[in-house]
């Protein structure tokens, strides 16, 4: 299964963006997911065709890419998630044939102590998404070296995303570090964990997942926050405007990045990421 090796696309003189909804799962969480699995096969912790079990909380994009791969390598898929993400994304993880188990709204601390408390009584093998070091690792070696393949290295004045995990920004920010790109995070409105404030639910589902998780602020230059309603509507923008149909949290990081450089006005270019398919938002973006 190809994954990663994702275009690199403008959508203004300053800002380019990385289309991850072109994985096979339809999100740049396929990277990780594949990196995780292929380092325990390489381990001999899993094994193809062997039917075991593997389990994660998440908000749903890791989910996808975790029960695709499951069914494409031979394991059995288990997934726990907060209530009030959308229909369309728990119902790809039904056909891909998951088993789903849901916790309160906007509660991923207890997702993860669900998941966590089943791995260790039925010895199921988890990703550990949120704390797992080879997910920075992941995206250090497969996203950050892909956006310097595709531009000049000393060119990217600030590198802006939106986290869930925290794995894609700072992976990127390892690759810049002690460099003069800015590495800018993403944040809800709602939910302004990262800049102090208290979770809160919101509609940016893949961000701001209620912790700073793998995020090390002392390496984070700048935090914004995009409210769920401003992302939507930059979402639906996107489509209409710029034919790329694309999720939520892609319309925050758009925003966010078009702020940043309206404010800052740099010398080179702003990378963004795309990171998954509209269509798992019908039921939750509007018109």
């Amino acid at each position: 299964m190809n994954i990663g090796k994702t275009p690199l696309i403008k959508l203004s003189d300053k800002l380019y963006a990385k289309l991850e909804s072109v994985n096979p799962g339809g999100s740049i969480k396929d990277r990780p997911v594949k990196y995780i699995l292929d380092d325990a096969e390489e381990r001999g912790i899993l094994k193809r065709g062997s039917g075991q079990v593997i389990a994660e909380a998440t908000s749903g994009n890791t989910g996808i890419s975790l029960a695709m791969m499951c069914a494409e390598r031979g394991y059995k898929c288990q997934i726990v998630m907060p209530s009030d993400m959308s229909e369309e994304r728990k119902k790809m993880l039904k056909f891909y044939g998951a088993r789903l188990y849901e916790v309160e709204a906007g509660n991923f601390d207890e997702a993860i102590k669900v998941k966590n408390d089943m791995c260790a009584y039925d010895g199921w093998f988890t990703l550990n998404q949120f704390s797992n070091p080879l997910n920075v690792e992941c995206h250090l070696n497969t996203t950050f070296k892909e956006i310097v393949k595709d531009t000049h290295f000393d060119s990217v004045s600030a590198f802006i995303a939106g986290t869930g995990t925290g794995g894609t920004l700072m992976g990127v920010q390892k690759g810049y570090d002690g460099l003069s790109t800015k590495i800018i995070a993403v944040e809800p409105a709602e939910s302004p964990v990262m800049s102090g404030g208290e979770k809160g639910l919101h509609g940016i589902q893949g961000i701001g997942d209620g912790s700073k998780f793998l995020v090390d602020l002392d390496k984070v230059d700048e935090i914004i926050s995009i409210s769920t309603e401003e992302a939507k509507q930059r979402a639906l923008q996107l489509a209409k405007y710029n034919g790329l149909f694309v999720g939520i949290s892609a319309g925050a990081n758009v925003l966010a990045s078009e702020r940043w450089i309206e404010k800052n006005n740099p010398s080179g270019i702003v990378v963004t990421i795309l990171c998954d398919r509209g269509e798992r938002y019908f039921s939750v973006l509007g018109e």
